[in-house]
């Protein structure tokens, strides 16, 4: 089975088991998952999981299984221009 396919699989495994275990818990019941039981006082850890198995459920089914990165400048100096140092003027010329 292709990478893609396995990981959206277990993603949308994942989902699912966050889902049945936040709908037990808010019917009242307890939840047994693996060797834990959830009650509702894991409500907000159960809702958390639930929400980032969502988001990579969804991106797996938009084809962008591959995580993106993106760089911030936090310094507040300006940025050398793209391809080399250039004329940045905080360092020595």
């Amino acid at each position: 089975m292709p990478a893609m396919l396995a990981s959206m699989s277990t993603a949308s495994d994942m989902l699912a088991s966050y889902l049945a275990a936040e709908s037990a818990i808010l019917r009242g019941q307890k939840y047994r998952w693996g060797d834990r039981e959830l009650t509702r006082a894991d409500l907000a850890m159960v809702q958390a999981g639930r929400r980032e198995w969502e988001r990579k459920a969804a991106a797996e089914s938009r084809g962008g299984g591959r995580a993106s990165v993106s760089l911030a400048n936090l310094s507040g100096m300006p940025m050398a221009p793209e391809g080399g140092e250039g004329d940045c003027p905080w360092r020595g010329r």
